[in-house]
């Protein structure tokens, strides 16, 4: 899906080993310029060359921080994920209609972030080639998000006639193909596309389509 909503997979809950400030210093700076490589010239085209005169150092000082350029990828897309959690530290993690309201709400953030949804976007769709790095990364992510937006799904409409687990996991895959879909069009062509306005819209349908109220504002 688009950048975000956060999902809670086993890639973005892995550990950091412990290092100095001013080695968590570099490695945030090293992450900051990955993502700007990336986005601006994908996985492939992308050098660690590129990424190391971003930071001043030489690419076998990336490669002292993170081993290699494919585990560079892996961690600036698990720190992306990281650093979206940070609403969920301190509170429960919503559910239901809570969570819905919370797919909304990242689609509205993600219009002001374009730099972060054109690397999502970017790397999404180069991870479907043959042996990409980010490929499991990316099969996980959407796995555990359609199962999260499914349940999510099967709580707002209630235990009153039952929406079939079938027709929840269409749903939840047909708004993930929307809000990813979206992006790409509004990424080329901004002011005609109101992602906001347009996932709200394929919910509510979806909600209907159950017999079941849209969302509250």
């Amino acid at each position: 899906m688009s950048d975000g909503p956060e999902v809670s997979s086993d890639t973005a809950d892995r550990p950091i080993p412990r290092l100095s400030a001013r080695a968590l210093k570099r490695r945030g700076e090293i992450l900051r310029a990955a993502h700007e490589v990336f986005t601006s010239k994908g996985f492939r085209n992308g050098s660690l060359g590129d990424i190391a005169d971003r930071v001043g150092i030489t690419h076998q000082g990336i490669l002292h921080y993170f081993g290699s350029k494919e585990q560079l990828l892996v961690e600036v897309l698990r720190d992306r994920d990281t650093s979206g959690r940070v609403e969920f530290e301190s509170a429960e993690r919503p559910q239901g209609v809570d969570f819905l309201q919370h797919v909304l709400r990242t689609v509205e953030k993600n219009v002001s972030r374009t730099g972060i949804v054109q690397a999502y976007t970017v790397l999404s769709a180069e991870s479907v080639t043959e042996e990409h790095p980010a490929q499991g990364w990316f099969r996980d992510r959407f796995a555990v998000l359609r199962a999260e937006l499914a349940e999510a799904l099967r709580v707002a409409c209630g235990p009153e006639d039952p929406v079939p687990d079938e027709q929840l996991d269409r749903g939840a895959s047909a708004l993930i193909a929307v809000m990813d879909g979206l992006q790409v069009q509004w990424l080329l062509d901004p002011d005609a596309v109101d992602m906001p306005a347009v996932v709200r819209m394929t919910l509510d349908a979806l909600l209907r389509s159950w017999g079941r109220p849209p969302l509250a504002p």
